[in-house]
């Protein structure tokens, strides 16, 4: 049985503005991927419930952080990196997860942040019950779509503190 807990050596590249928006409260969680534009059936398949996933998992780390008034973040994941990184998955490196994140501050137009993620599940490490580090040589198991998944949750919270 694996833990769903990442050590901290997930590969997050941020780009975008130079000063993260300080976020106390959080509305509204959006996660965004456009499956109908993935032409392999079987990429399709496998990542048919990550934006539901995604945005599940964010949520769930910010569970305390929920209000009315809070900002929204939304993530539009890029098809084209989920398409050919599960088709050219020869090795875990080769595994992506990019998205364009979007925090607003719904009170605070000035209170923004944008920026570009990219988790890599070549650098996630699992450890499993006993404490040994998994390391991933394919994207085809349940324990990597959910590093990916959670690396990808972890990283856009992070930018939130």
């Amino acid at each position: 049985m694996f833990r769903n807990s990442l050590i901290a050596a997930s590969l997050a590249v941020f780009a975008g503005t130079a000063a993260y928006a300080k976020v106390d409260k959080v509305s509204e969680v959006a996660v965004t991927a456009d499956l109908t534009a993935i032409k392999n059936e079987q990429a399709a398949a496998y990542w048919a419930t990550l934006a539901d996933d995604l945005e599940n998992a964010i949520v769930a780390r910010l569970v305390d952080r929920i209000a009315e008034d809070g900002a929204k973040i939304t993530v539009d994941l890029r098809e084209v990196e989920l398409a050919s990184s599960f088709e050219r998955a020869i090795s875990a490196d080769d595994a992506v997860l990019v998205g364009q994140v979007n925090v607003s501050d719904q009170t605070d137009n000035s209170n923004f942040d944008a920026y570009e993620m990219t988790v890599s599940l070549g650098n996630a490490t699992l450890i499993s019950a006993d404490g040994t580090s998994v390391v991933f040589v394919s994207l085809d198991t349940p324990e990597a779509y959910q590093s990916l998944i959670n690396a990808f949750a972890d990283n856009v919270v992070k930018k939130l503190e």
